[in-house]
């Protein structure tokens, strides 16, 4: 119904930066956000950025806000991230993912495969 597939994954010195986009496909507005989690090794699946479709209202999580900025475009119907002032903590795979809203991993029922992000010290 909803295929996404992220981009612009890879390695970057501390305080360095890279954009993710996630391209989305099929009914892309049957669910009313896109989402951007990352899961390091032993760690659960951990929200960073939300936002509306319509509306464009954006949510972060405390320890991206500031560095960390979701965007979209509806008619290309991507959404971005961009990360500033990478850490070596920000190393995660990063995974886009469309659903209802909000910051818990459950309320988005498609995501796509990941790209992995690597931040060196």
């Amino acid at each position: 119904q909803v295929q996404l597939v992220e981009s612009g994954g890879g390695l970057v010195q501390a305080g360095g930066s890279l954009r993710l986009s996630c391209a989305a496909s099929g009914r892309t507005f049957s669910r009313n956000a896109m989402g951007w989690f990352r899961q390091a090794p032993g760690k659960g699946r951990e929200f960073v950025a939300a936002i509306r479709w319509t509306g464009g209202n954006t949510y972060y999580a405390d320890s991206v806000k500031g560095r960390f900025t979701i965007s979209r475009d509806n008619a290309k119907n991507t959404v971005n991230l961009r990360m500033n002032d990478l850490r070596p903590e920000d190393t995660a795979v990063y995974y886009c993912a469309a659903g209802s809203w909000g910051v818990a991993a459950s309320n988005y029922d498609y995501w796509g495969q990941g790209t992995q992000v690597t931040v060196s010290s």
